[in-house]
Parts: C-alpha cells; sequence; structure tokens
C-alpha cells in the first residue's frame, strides 16, 4: 500500500474535521449543495460515490460470476445477517439504549423517534459502500457485486413489511424513487461505464492497458470517498455542534450494533470456513446501512427535522470511521 492508502484513516479524520469547519464557516454554500437532490438523493454526493465506485466495477470479470453459484455459503450468510439479525438486533439495542440506559437523559417521545430513525438504518443493508470496503480488504470485486445484488433483491420486497413490523406502523409508503434511483446511480450505470470499459481495455486479453488504468484510477476511488466525508460532516456540522449530547447518545447505540452485527459474521464466516475474498465483504455488508434509503424513510414518516431523520444523518456520520477500524481488523486478521 501507497503512502496515501496507509494513512486513509488520518485523512477521514482530517475531512471530518474540514467538513465540520466548512460547514459552519459556509453554512449557505453546503445548504445550496444539499438542496442539489432529485428524489432524496444528493446529487452531487451521488457522483463522488460514483467516481469511488467505477474503477471497482472495472475489475468485475464478468465471465468469472458464473461460478460463483459453486460457492453459496457466502451469499447464504449475507442474507441471514442483513435480514433475519440485523433489523432485529438493531431494534432491540435502540430500545435498551433509549428506554433503559438513556431514559434519564431523553424525553418518550424523542427516545421513540431515535429507536425508529436506528431500525430504518437497521432494515436498510449497504449498496453502494460496501464495493469501497470490499476493494480495502481485497475482497473478491465479481462475489461483492452478486451479494449486494441478491440484497437489493431481496429489499425491494422486505424492507416495507420488516419495517413497518418493527416500528408498529401499519403501513410504510417506501420511497421508490430513492431506492431506484440510488441502486441505478450507485450500481447499474457504474457497472455499465466499468463492462465497456473493461471490454475496451482488455480488447487483447493481455490486462496490461487494463491493470496499468485500474492503477491510476484508485487514488480517484479514495478521493471520491474523502470528498464524500467533507460533505456529509458539512451538511450536518450545525447539528453536529448544536447537538453534541444527542449525537453521542445515538452514537453509541449504533457503534455497539455496527461492530456486534460484524463480528457476528466474522465469526460464521470462520464457523463456514469461507475464504478472505469472501467472507470480508459478507461482513461488511451486514455491518454498514444504506443510508440515503434510511433517511428518506425518515423524513416520510416523521419529518425533516424529527429526531428519527437525526438518528439516520448520525448513522451516516459514524459509518465511515467505524467502518475503515473494521476494514483494519480485516486486513490484520486476514491470514485467519
Amino acid at each position: 500500500m501507497g503512502l496515501f492508502e496507509r494513512y486513509l484513516s488520518v485523512w477521514v479524520g482530517l475531512c471530518i474535521v474540514v467538513g465540520v469547519g466548512l460547514g459552519n464557516v459556509f453554512p449557505g454554500l453546503f445548504s445550496f449543495v444539499a438542496g442539489l437532490e432529485w428524489a432524496h438523493v444528493n446529487l452531487v454526493v451521488a457522483v463522488f460515490i460514483w467516481v469511488m465506485i467505477y474503477p471497482m466495477m472495472v475489475q468485475i470479470d464478468f465471465s468469472s460470476i458464473k461460478d460463483i453459484g459453486k460457492r453459496p455459503r457466502g451469499i447464504i450468510l449475507t442474507v441471514v445477517v442483513n435480514w433475519l439479525i440485523k433489523p432485529f438486533t438493531m431494534a432491540v439495542i435502540a430500545w435498551l439504549f433509549f428506554r433503559v440506559f438513556f431514559a434519564a437523559w431523553v424525553d418518550p417521545q424523542s427516545a421513540n423517534e431515535y429507536i425508529a430513525g436506528m431500525i430504518l438504518l437497521g432494515v436498510a443493508p449497504c449498496t453502494a459502500m460496501v464495493f469501497v470496503w470490499s476493494q480495502l480488504t481485497k475482497g473478491d470485486p465479481n462475489y461483492t457485486l452478486v451479494q449486494v445484488a441478491v440484497n437489493d433483491v431481496i429489499m425491494i420486497f422486505a424492507f416495507a413489511p420488516i419495517a413497518a413490523m418493527l416500528l408498529g406502523v401499519s403501513d410504510i409508503q417506501v420511497p421508490w424513487e430513492t431506492l431506484f434511483l440510488s441502486v441505478v446511480l450507485y450500481v447499474v450505470l457504474p457497472l455499465i461505464a466499468g463492462v465497456f470499459t473493461r471490454r475496451h481495455l482488455d480488447s487483447r486479453n493481455d490486462h496490461h492497458r487494463l491493470n496499468r488504468f485500474i492503477h491510476l484510477m484508485k487514488p480517484w476511488s479514495i478521493m471520491g470517498l474523502l470528498a464524500t466525508v467533507v460533505l456529509l460532516f458539512g451538511f450536518q456540522a450545525q447539528v453536529i455542534l448544536e447537538q453534541p449530547q444527542t449525537i453521542v447518545l445515538i452514537a453509541i447505540p449504533l457503534i455497539l450494533q455496527t461492530y456486534g452485527i460484524f463480528f457476528i459474521a466474522y465469526y460464521a464466516s470462520r464457523a463456514l470456513r469461507l475464504s478472505h475474498d469472501i467472507a470480508a465483504p459478507a461482513c461488511m455488508i451486514g455491518a454498514s446501512n444504506f443510508f440515503e434509503l434510511a433517511v428518506a424513510v425518515a423524513i416520510s414518516l416523521f419529518g425533516l427535522h424529527s429526531g428519527a431523520a437525526l438518528a439516520t444523518v448520525v448513522g451516516v456520520l459514524v459509518e465511515v470511521p467505524v467502518m475503515l477500524s473494521l476494514v483494519a481488523f480485516l486486513n490484520r486478521h486476514r491470514p485467519r
């Protein structure tokens, strides 16, 4: 790894500070950028995420995808963790912290909204950022694509019923535009671009031009991640400084849930004897969240300034630093 990649967590930390600082110095600019959205998907953030994911899509070899069916255990683990474990453990942890541990500091109405926001995060497994975590842990890009695709298909049918059951709401209106647009922007378009790029660069099937292009694009992928961090923290800079105690209270159970789900998948991967390139993305998908969908549903159900919307935003804020720590853990324990 180069110097830039080796100290990625340091650059992310600096970008968090820069984002909060710029967000407070230029609140109008960040408000304008935050308003550039369609179906609750910020278009500027979408561009940066696209820059992150496109180089990873170039690495996908479609001729190898047909062999993934011979290794189904990684897919099964992803489905079980994301849909039979994560939503329910998130609901239990949220209730435990805001109804028991933090009851003295949070009023019941706010507690209900924070719990709702955390549940929405728990029912929305990651779609886009998992490609970043997979690359950083040297996961199999072909297998990661199939894992994400399976999750997206299940999400279409399972998100609303599970969320409605855990929230105790009879009818949840899923923002289909948000779900559809996010999948198209973060998966379909960069995937199509990656396929055509790979076909053009590797027409001779010698991999020289392809490998050189991937090497040149790698720094841009990291730059996309850092730019996304600056924007996300800039959008929420005033909230972070105005409500630091609330941010911390929400962050604590979210961080514990993230580590808990990760280690469930990690030890299950060891028990199933999955290879590192399959186990790593399987662990990361369950630990991270599809925050665009969670934020959109929270706003539609509870309002823009609700505690539920705030909880989903805190999920965005804690995700990158926490996931980087899990990337480091997986890389240290690759031989196991």
